[in-house]
């Protein structure tokens, strides 16, 4: 397999839109896998992300291994703890949540996570984590003991994913986080887009065709789409190739 983010960084340079289906392992059924990565492999997704802010130990390997008997798309972990990482993946957004100020979550869990990552075949793509206030608290505010940024705060928004670039991180991440009650405003995402030189992830309240095409118009160059192609099948449709 080509490299994961090399593969990302091509697809902006060309303006190929990019869609990542989030899995949730502590929410996904194993008898339902299969009819679920039914739908995604007849839909326009690129990617599948792995991962979720609590989720018991085993789950997300085993479900990587079930999801990888039905696909051929490329498999990401998104990992919430350290103990989501498994090598049955095709690669880990190494997340830092820039956002916030926690340093378990700016590098005390890499820390940890080296152990399992020295000797794995995951590609291992650095990513700039910001969250973004999106009007309810998320699992991510609260099992990170972080704030979301402020929604209003483009200057600091711009500003943290910038920073994150020059720091060295491959992605920047703008999350409303998981069951947002609105997706990240497309002003926001322009504002981020035209300071960034690396892809731009969109995720969090998207569930809808109209507002995935308001991100990448914006300038997202990978939207991430979680729980709504899951339980709205007019989505799935509008998302068949």
């Amino acid at each position: 397999m080509n490299s994961l983010y090399q593969n990302i960084k091509d697809s902006k340079a060309k303006g190929e839109k990019l869609l990542a289906v989030l899995i949730d392992p502590d929410k996904m059924k194993p008898q339902n896998v299969l009819s679920f990565i039914e739908k995604v492999n007849q839909s326009v997704a690129t990617h599948i992300f792995v991962g979720g802010s609590e989720v018991d130990e085993g789950l997300t390997e085993n479900l990587v291994i079930a999801i990888k008997k039905h696909t051929h798309l490329p498999i990401l972990l998104f990992p919430g703890d350290v103990i989501q990482i498994t090598d049955k993946a095709d690669g880990i957004l190494f997340l830092s949540l820039i956002s916030g100020r926690n340093p378990d979550y700016l590098i005390g869990k890499h820390v940890e996570a080296v152990s399992r990552l020295k000797n794995s075949n995951l590609e291992i793509i650095p990513t700039g984590y910001l969250l973004i206030e999106n009007g309810k608290q998320t699992s991510v505010e609260r099992v990170s003991k972080t704030q979301p940024l402020k929604r209003k705060s483009i200057e600091t928004i711009v500003d943290t994913s910038k920073a994150g670039e020059l720091l060295g991180m491959k992605l920047i991440y703008l999350e409303a986080g998981s069951g947002a009650t609105h997706a990240i405003e497309p002003n926001i995402i322009s504002e981020v887009k035209q300071q960034l030189n690396i892809p731009l992830i969109v995720g969090g309240g998207i569930r809808t065709k109209a507002e995935m095409d308001s991100a990448f118009k914006a300038g997202a160059d990978l939207v991430v789409i979680g729980t709504a192609f899951e339980d709205d099948e007019d989505l799935f449709n509008d998302l068949k190739k």
